[in-house]
């Protein structure tokens, strides 16, 4: 250092005024683990070194900074502001693991706008969670990550009518508006809701992911809203104006006669909501033959079984035939 108090930070990092920024780069990972603290335990002057390094490096990997640096030389800081690169840097070794988790920590703090928030891109991890329970401010695998996931069940009615929920985020209540006609799989983002980095304050994403829980008569395709529509025998046969169910209340259907069992009615509009629309709603017909028949009931079944004329196995039992 020169009397003036000027650093050459080129100088202390070892690299050439016109070195690029991944040169930059390599040389403090270099430096930085040469004098890091828990290489040298009890040496004041590598500690030292150790942050003037890390004072280099803050300014000559941000392309502002560096640009009056080199423009004003030793002036440098009164060209306009620095931030925190005016001759001290603290930094607080005991919440890093190791000094991999530092070096990573500090790349990624300078990094900028290119690695997103103040981290660098790239670097793997985010962390499940169980919504309503809380979520931890640390793991024992650190990760500049700092985006949490949690997933959050709802019920059918739920989904498609909408609904709000309340998490405990990080000792911090947070209402979730859950819009109508989400699907299962879809994500919810919660901007700055995720895990704290300690010693920063720096903090992540939450991403709910909506798991919808089933429904005993409603199945979801898309957006088409599908169910099972029991019927009996004489409604097949004569043909009948049935009332049902639907999630928008009651309606009224008509089953022409002779419909087998198995074809489905289509009620336009009916179905699942979207951003494009209503989908449609379809009720698959579905035989249901009773446990126990009346003595009249079967009088009748008899009757029907004198005057039936169709073979129902005809065709079938000719296609059978090798």
């Amino acid at each position: 250092m020169s009397p003036g108090g000027f650093r050459d930070y080129f100088n202390i990092l070892g690299v050439p005024r016109g070195a690029n920024p991944d040169e930059i780069k390599r040389a403090f990972r270099k430096m930085a683990r040469k004098y890091h603290p828990d290489v040298n335990p009890g040496d004041l002057s590598a500690e030292a070194k150790f942050k003037e390094v890390n004072e280099a490096y803050e300014v000559l990997s941000d392309p502002e900074k560096r640009r009056r640096y080199e423009q004003f030389g030793q002036y440098w800081k009164n060209s306009g502001g620095v931030g925190n690169a005016s001759g001290g840097f603290d930094v607080d070794f005991g919440q890093y693991g190791n000094f991999d988790e530092f070096v990573n920590d500090l790349l990624g703090r300078f990094s900028g706008p290119m690695g997103g928030p103040g981290f660098g891109g790239g670097f793997p991890g985010s962390y499940g969670f169980t919504a309503g329970s809380g979520f931890p401010r640390s793991s024992n695998q650190r990760s500049l990550n700092l985006d949490a996931e949690a997933r959050v069940k709802i019920s059918f009615s739920e989904a498609f009518t909408g609904t709000k929920r309340t998490l405990s985020v990080n000792d911090e209540r947070v209402q979730v508006q859950i819009p109508k006609g989400i699907q299962s799989g879809s994500k919810l983002r919660l901007k700055g809701k995720g895990n704290i980095q300690p010693g920063t304050g720096r903090r992540g994403d939450l991403y709910l992911n909506i798991e919808i829980l089933p429904h005993s008569i409603w199945r979801l395709e898309g957006s088409q809203l599908r169910a099972d529509l029991p019927v009996s025998l004489d409604e097949l046969a004569l043909g009948a104006n049935l009332r049902v169910i639907t999630p928008d209340g009651e309606a009224e259907v008509f089953v022409p006669a002779g419909t087998p069992p198995g074809k489905s009615l289509r009620l336009k509009g009916k179905g699942w909501p979207s951003k494009l629309g209503r989908g449609d709603l379809f009720l698959t017909l579905s035989l249901q033959i009773p446990d126990t028949w009346s003595s009249e009931e079967i009088k009748l079944l008899e009757g029907l079984k004198k005057a039936r004329s169709h073979d129902p196995r005809e065709a079938w039992l000719k296609a059978a035939r090798f």
